[in-house]
């Protein structure tokens, strides 16, 4: 199946404003295909970005049946756009839609289809240092029927739009809320697909901690709440004593993140050891006051790397590096991001080029 082109004429087009937020500005073009049950995916399209029609009984609206993606173009000094990993994401998303039992895609027509889409509206790749153009694959049932059960039509579509950075300070440190009551998931569900469900489950503890001063939580594993899993946007590593990188180990109900898998890669190529454990949070907690654990730091598509300067459990605080951005964090971002941008080498071949 081929890609149907209904481009904007080029004088209606548009190009990057000088003011953008993330998630909040959005290009001109989309690409969008149906699905239809015996049918299967069909009218693959990239035309001008607009508005979806759908039935009040949609099946997206009433049983959460939904998965997304999100990844980012970067524009290189020379005006050359660099997509990272793209495969990796377009795998994750044929995994989420199977577990979400949705149709999976094809995966050279959704590589086409971003290309595609990015080539479309390269003016909308910013130009600004630790700037990027987001792009967001989904895909929702659109059946309209009420009765519990698998949708029989979907519809899969991507938009894209312009990004700053993800947390206004930049790479500066975030402050954590160790979650004590709420869960996002727990092995056995939906945690470790990128489903709308698992995020909108972690808002009402995320905006309870924001009233707190605190920018995201850290959730804890569902059976018995002493395992720690990931942050509300992000996977998280812990630095012990400057050289050994640890991340909670894929339990089932943790997103397998395109950054975390990157880290787990690159980490030992430029000098660190790296490992995948389970961790609990009770000595980790420990291990950061005794200075075993020299920092701490998310890590996801979004942010790239964040460091965390602090941790709140139960009302304590925990300090991290005296609150500053430590040098491993600082020396994972510098070559994640000298990679995605075409300054550092691509020892991995992890960039593919638009």
């Amino acid at each position: 199946m081929s890609i149907e082109m209904k481009p904007l004429e080029s004088a209606e087009r548009g190009s990057c404003p000088e003011e953008f937020s993330f998630g909040g500005t959005f290009s001109d073009h989309m690409f969008t295909q149906d699905y239809v049950e015996g049918k299967g995916w069909h009218d693959a399209l990239i035309s001008p970005y607009h508005t979806l029609s759908l039935d009040p009984s949609a099946a997206v609206f009433h049983y959460s049946q939904e998965i997304f993606e999100g990844l980012k173009a970067y524009r290189q000094a020379d005006g050359t756009i660099n997509l990272f990993r793209p495969e990796e994401n377009i795998k994750r998303f044929n995994r989420s839609a199977k577990r979400m039992v949705m149709p999976e895609v094809d995966e050279q027509l959704h590589m086409d289809a971003i290309k595609n889409l990015v080539s479309l509206d390269q003016k909308w790749v910013p130009e600004q240092d630790g700037s990027s153009l987001y792009i967001r694959p989904t895909m929702i049932a659109t059946s309209p029927k009420l009765g519990l059960g698998a949708s029989a039509n979907y519809k899969h579509f991507i938009i894209t739009g312009p990004a700053g950075a993800y947390f206004e300070g930049g790479l500066s440190p975030i402050s954590v809320y160790v979650a004590d009551e709420y869960r996002r998931a727990v092995k056995g569900g939906v945690g470790e697909a990128k489903t709308g469900g698992n995020y909108a489950a972690s808002l009402y503890a995320s905006e309870e901690v924001a009233k707190l001063g605190y920018s995201q939580v850290l959730w804890l594993d569902a059976v018995e709440g002493r395992f720690i899993e990931e942050v509300g946007a992000m996977n998280i590593c812990f630095v012990y004593e400057g050289k050994r990188i640890v991340t909670p180990a894929l339990s089932g109900s943790i997103l397998p993140g395109i950054t975390r898998d990157s880290i787990l890669k690159l980490a030992p190529a430029i000098g660190y050891e790296i490992s995948e454990s389970r961790l609990d949070i009770e000595q980790t907690l420990s291990d950061i006051e005794s200075g075993k654990i020299t920092e701490v730091f998310g890590c996801g598509t979004a942010a790239v790397i964040s460091p965390v300067g602090k941790l709140c459990l139960k009302g304590k605080e925990y300090v991290i590096n005296n609150n500053e951005t430590g040098s491993v964090s600082k020396h994972l971002y510098d070559e994640l991001t000298g990679i995605q941008y075409g300054t550092r080498e691509d020892r991995f071949g992890w960039i593919q080029k638009v």
